[in-house]
Parts: C-alpha cells; sequence; structure tokens
C-alpha cells in the first residue's frame, strides 16, 4: 500500500547567490517520512506554476514550514517596514488561499513558524514585525551563535487552555518548546483560536475554529528531534493520523475532536 502524500510549501532561495531554487529543510521531510509516516513531497510555492486545486487533488495533507522571508505586511493591512524583513510574495500567493481552501474542504494540514503565521493571516489576523519590542515580551529569536542542538534547545514552557485539542493531545497543559521567531501575533482573527501561550503571553499554539479537518498550527520547530520529542511526536503522529484518513477516503478528523 502506498504512503499518503504530504505537500510541504517550499521556499524561494538564491543557491550561491545566483540561482533560484525552492528548497525545504531536511529535518521537515524527515519529519513527515519516519514519524508522520507520509511521502514528502515539496512544492514551488510560485502561483506561476501551481493551482490550488491542482495541489490538493495532488496531496493528501500539507505541511506549512518555517522559513526565513515573512508574510507580506499587505496581507493583514499594514504597510511595509524595513523591521519587517525579507518577503516571498509567491509563498503568499500559494499558502493563503490554500489555507483557506484546505480549511473549507477540511483536509489536513500541519502549520509551524511562519507558516502559523500564515494560518493566523488567512484568518484575519495581524502580525508585529519585532514581538521582543514590546512591553513584557520576551526575545523569542533563535541564538545567533550555538550548534545546532543549542539553537533548537528548549527554552520556555507552552501552556495550553484547559480541555482544548492540544491540552488532550499532549495530555498535559503545559509543556517545554524551543522558540526561534522574531515575528508573532497580535491580534487574532476571528477564527483563528489560541489555545497555548508562553509564559510571557506570547501565542504560540493554534487552531481553527469550526474547521471539518486537522488545522493544528504552532510557532515552534517541532521537526527538531521529532521521532524522540514527547512533544513533536504526538504532534506529528497526530497529523499522519489525520493524513491516512484523508486517503483512505474519510473525512479527516476535525481539531476539536482529537482525543
Amino acid at each position: 500500500m502506498s504512503r499518503p502524500v504530504v505537500g510541504i510549501i517550499g521556499n524561494h532561495h538564491l543557491l550561491n547567490d545566483t540561482y533560484r531554487i525552492h528548497g525545504g529543510g531536511l529535518m521537515i521531510s524527515d519529519s513527515v517520512a519516519n514519524v508522520t509516516g507520509a511521502l514528502p513531497l515539496i512544492v514551488p510555492a510560485d502561483p506561476a506554476l501551481v493551482s490550488i486545486e491542482d495541489l490538493m487533488d495532488s496531496c493528501d495533507g500539507f505541511l506549512f514550514p518555517g522559513g526565513r522571508p515573512n508574510v507580506h505586511p499587505e496581507e493583514y493591512g499594514h504597510e511595509e517596514t524595513e523591521a519587517h524583513g525579507d518577503f516571498d510574495r509567491g509563498r503568499d500567493s500559494v499558502a493563503l488561499p490554500l489555507i483557506r481552501a484546505l480549511t473549507k474542504r477540511g483536509q489536513p494540514y500541519l502549520a509551524i513558524c511562519r507558516g502559523y503565521q500564515e494560518v493566523a493571516v488567512a484568518f484575519g489576523s495581524t502580525l508585529h514585525p519585532e514581538i521582543r519590542d514590546l512591553p513584557g515580551i520576551e526575545n523569542h529569536r533563535m541564538p545567533p551563535d550555538g550548534t545546532i542542538e543549542e539553537k533548537f534547545a528548549l527554552r520556555h514552557d507552552v501552556t495550553f487552555s484547559d480541555g482544548g485539542p492540544f491540552h488532550r493531545l499532549m495530555g498535559e497543559r503545559t509543556v517545554r518548546t524551543n522558540t526561534l521567531h522574531g515575528q508573532g501575533v497580535t491580534k487574532a482573527g476571528p477564527r483563528f483560536v489560541i489555545d497555548g501561550r508562553a509564559q510571557d503571553g506570547t501565542p504560540e499554539a493554534a487552531y481553527v475554529a469550526d474547521a471539518p479537518g486537522f488545522t493544528l498550527s504552532v510557532q515552534w520547530h517541532p521537526e527538531y528531534n521529532s521521532g524522540i520529542d514527547p512533544v513533536s511526536r504526538k504532534l506529528f503522529t497526530a497529523f499522519g493520523d489525520a493524513v491516512r484518513m484523508w486517503s483512505a477516503g474519510a473525512r479527516s478528523v476535525p481539531t476539536r475532536a482529537i482525543a
């Protein structure tokens, strides 16, 4: 029996500062293949190359990963500033309508870091370009120095809503996660339900209200050590269950029904 297919939204890069590519992180592909149990497929996030309909018909589920470029502020009604950093308008043009279409259809997706912010923006939320500048907010950015292990080290707690989908999935209300982001959600849209926060109040886990399918999104990076970290493993495993249900012809388990 063939594995279900998970489309991983690619990021635009320049190879050797000259050659344009769409790429994805090895940790993401490894997590999809070895924890979710699906076939990872990198999607070139360019509306000139792919259509939303073709993508949804070709893949069983989708993963919206992190990426250095940020969602363009025009997508949530703000003006561009230097603080917003780099952008990938091609990914914006694919990811945002794809998220809305998947949510409506009930097709499962998992969103991470930038992906979390894409889901937020797709459903009417706003972002702040540098949350560490806000009163009382800690620095959530990746440490500039050190090994990969040090950069992805577990650095803060995330506490989930009592009885919410993340609490039910994890079996505990507070978990320890890494943190590698500069932007953050400041005003949540009406359907973007914040289900977990860091100790400084930063939104870190969410789902889409009244969605018929799996829509879990996290601000941290669970792909690191996903095979052995209990929090990461539960997240990717639950996503895999939803993707297999979709592949088998059953409707994905709604986020609100996660046990």
